[in-house]
């Protein structure tokens, strides 16, 4: 008897047209094909919980492609930024250079360009105050971890100013390591965040209570490509150039532009080379007053300066690390949900066929 007044013990669902025709399982004679295939087995779960994982894919598909959008316009207004400072910038560094190259024959003592013998170095860590962009935040602190490894092997002290809620929670949780100060970043840097940092700065390299401030960023390559970089701050580059600790110059002498526009209905990334040109200075320039009162008057703006490019430098980072993360988390939940939508669509075509089997066996059985 194929049919039972009382309700079957078994799973419709699991029922086949297969398992009817022939209760032997015909052993498959090539197993790497079924191996390739997205297996129903492993997701154990009803059509009722299939349908609200599919719709839970689709709901994180729309937010990680609205965060992807959001974060492409964000960086183009932070790749503006950076461009648009860079000449200011270099010209300053090049105007500074001059001077101190006209104080060298006088004896004169100016405090952030004397270089002493290091003992004690300050490093200023700037970090994001967000997650979901990759491994951003993570590249600049082992960044961090392997420069105080170098300072412990030279037996050289140091001192960490945070720039980042991450990075304000990581070295929290980590009292071994001497934190001077704790700053909270912001979406759109500046002047005024830049000056509360180079204030400390100032204090702790004036004071002698650090010989050397290095300032570890990323540095904005691409989209898809941002290098953590360790820039010394002071004392002033003799070169009037931006280095970092190995001598190798950390300016682009080309930059990309990144434009969104739509392509055959999606939207597509152009890039733009934009060469950022800066005037040479030139050497027989005079100055009315005493050079003395000009540097004076300007390493302060140097200094804001440089650590205005850098929080600028590491937004544009991190916004480009989020896009290309939301980017990817946007693709897997594509992928997902056509590999749930299959196994969905399996299990209720062999439902659908064991009740019509149940159906038709009820049929023949009656007759």
């Amino acid at each position: 008897m194929w049919v039972s007044s009382k309700p079957s013990s078994l799973d419709s669902s699991a029922l086949s047209f297969r398992s009817f025709i022939s209760p032997v399982q015909i052993p498959n004679s090539n197993p790497s094909i079924s191996n390739s295939r997205p297996s129903s087995s492993s997701i154990n779960c009803s059509l009722k919980e299939l349908r609200g994982r599919i719709e839970s894919v689709k709901n994180t598909q729309k937010i990680t492609e609205a965060m992807k959008l959001v974060a492409a316009a964000k960086v183009r207004r932070a790749q503006e930024a950076v461009v648009n400072a860079r000449p200011f910038s270099e010209t300053l560094v090049e105007v500074l250079y001059s001077i101190n190259e006209q104080l060298q024959v006088e004896d004169v003592d100016v405090p952030l360009t004397s270089v002493r013998p290091v003992k004690k170095v300050a490093l200023v860590v700037v970090t994001g105050d967000r997650g979901l962009c990759g491994g951003f935040n993570n590249m600049i602190l082992k960044k961090a971890e392997a420069r105080i490894r170098e300072l412990k092997t030279l037996g050289l002290e140091y001192v960490v100013i945070s720039v980042g809620k991450k990075g304000n929670s990581y070295f929290s949780r980590r009292p071994y390591i001497p934190v001077d100060k704790f700053l909270d970043g912001s979406n759109l840097p500046t002047a005024k965040e830049a000056q509360a940092i180079a204030d400390d700065v100032f204090s702790l390299f004036v004071s002698e209570e650090v010989d050397k401030v290095e300032l570890l960023y990323t540095k904005f390559v691409s989209l898809v490509k941002s290098d953590p970089v360790i820039h010394t701050l002071l004392p002033l580059s003799p070169k009037g150039e931006i280095c970092d600790i190995n001598g190798v110059c950390v300016d682009a002498a080309e930059d990309e532009f990144f434009r969104l526009t739509t392509k055959e209905g999606k939207l597509t990334v152009e890039r733009d080379v934009v060469r950022a040109e800066t005037i040479d200075f030139s050497p027989i320039l005079q100055f009315e007053q005493d050079p003395v009162q000009i540097l004076d008057a300007l390493l302060p703006l140097y200094l804001n300066s440089q650590i205005l490019r850098a929080l600028q430098e590491s937004l544009a980072s991190e916004l480009a690390a989020r896009m290309t993360a939301m980017g990817n988390a946007t693709d897997n939940a594509v992928e997902l949900k056509k590999n749930l939508s299959q196994v969905y669509n399996r299990r209720r075509q062999a439902k659908i066929t064991g009740e019509i089997l149940e159906i038709v066996a009820g049929a023949d059985a009656l007759v």
